[in-house]
């Protein structure tokens, strides 16, 4: 049996040896790097380092080191791309990010739209958010409208609820996202209290409709199911419409699951209470706007990118956030239109453009993807 300590030993050196050998490859790769700055060619060389990639695989017959070879490489490569992504930024050479900065939002005197009725908790969202005013806050039918008004000047924020904690995201609010290419300027949470609304009178056993979001539906989902199986679901718009909607047809035997504060607003009465599955349930909101600008006290960016349907594609793209020390705080995934099984990633991570770590990051993820894009920070 070979010695432990002498295995060990052995090793030690190799990987003295491999660690100056690395430190050696990567001085070179930042000639490659000045060379590249010098006669405007892109950093990241797809083709060759494939065929890189293939001729160092070829080096061994061994399945399994084959493998490890083509792991090894790809991340020395990655490393090296990195290294020359900073070199292009002190070079002030890092591509513009087409954001501008301002002192402040002008909050104020904005005019701000949410999808809804009064009650809603997109309304809710706005109010909280907007807490020293602005100068209209009116609501529209669907979200599309919202990102229309904003889009075509009518409105200068829109109000768009993206994940509940419970259901998790708007999968249309995402997509739309990426659709209008409206930037993020803040975020709003706010805890979600679903309550069960009758007529004045009605008691629960006369109830055998309920109204509501779908959203609202899926977080009721065991109330519904358990206590309730003989109520009939049926998706709404809004929380709040469902409200208005049982006040308009004066049925007793219809309920909306919407908050209480509906009941005020639409002449309801509560007859129960805090009825959502999870009861720390919250919905995250974001307040979007057609301007590329933001502040220097923004504290997260959120992109948007798509990429091929490639082995560890996700991985590599990943380390960029890992290689500057950038602390990813949301991912989300939808899948790309028109391309089968491709998709287009989310992602928050902390950090203000102004940042070179997040300049680097974000110049080595326009080069590595397919499209990227920068939904905001703030």
């Amino acid at each position: 049996m070979k010695d432990l300590a002498e295995s060990r030993r052995r090793i030690d050196e190799i990987d003295a040896r491999i660690a100056e050998l690395y430190e050696e490859r990567l001085a070179i790769s930042g000639d490659v790097a000045e060379y590249k700055i010098a006669n405007h060619r892109p950093v990241l060389d797809k083709r060759r380092e494939e065929e890189k990639l293939t001729r160092l695989e070829a080096m061994t017959d061994d399945a399994f080191l084959r493998q490890g070879v083509r792991e090894l490489f790809e991340q020395i490569m990655s490393v090296s791309r990195k290294k020359q992504y900073r070199l292009l930024a002190e070079h002030g050479m890092s591509e513009d990010l087409g954001f501008y900065e301002i002192e402040d939002y002008d909050f104020p005197s904005a005019r701000v739209v949410y999808q809804g009725v009064r009650g809603a908790y997109s309304q809710a969202a706005c109010k909280a958010f907007f807490r020293e005013g602005c100068a209209s806050m009116e609501p529209v039918e669907t979200w599309r409208d919202a990102m229309e008004a904003i889009s075509n000047g009518e409105a200068d924020y829109a109000v768009l609820p993206v994940e509940n904690s419970t259901a998790g995201i708007v999968t249309e609010n995402y997509d739309l996202m990426m659709e209008y290419q409206a930037v993020i300027v803040g975020e709003q949470i706010i805890r979600i209290d679903h309550a069960l609304l009758g007529l004045p009178g009605a008691k629960i056993s006369d109830i055998r409709r309920v109204y509501s979001h779908p959203q609202a539906l899926a977080q009721c989902e065991g109330y519904l199911r358990n206590i309730h199986p003989d109520f009939e679901a049926y998706s709404l718009k809004n929380t709040a419409m469902a409200a208005k909607k049982v006040m308009e047809d004066k049925d007793p035997s219809q309920a909306a699951i919407a908050g209480s504060i509906n009941a005020q607003i639409y002449g309801l009465v509560v007859l129960d209470q805090a009825i959502q599955d999870i009861k720390g349930n919250e919905t995250r909101f974001i307040v979007v706007s057609p301007k590329r600008e933001y502040t220097s006290g923004a504290k997260n960016v959120s992109i948007a990118f798509s990429l091929p349907n490639e082995s560890g594609s996700l991985y590599r793209v990943l380390s960029h956030f890992i290689f500057n020390g950038l602390s990813m705080t949301r991912i989300e995934s939808r899948p790309l239109r028109g391309k089968k099984w491709e998709y287009t990633f989310f992602i928050d991570f902390e950090g203000n453009l102004r940042e070179e770590a997040v300049m680097n990051c974000l110049q080595g993820l326009k080069e590595e993807t397919e499209e990227m894009f920068i939904l905001g920070t703030f």
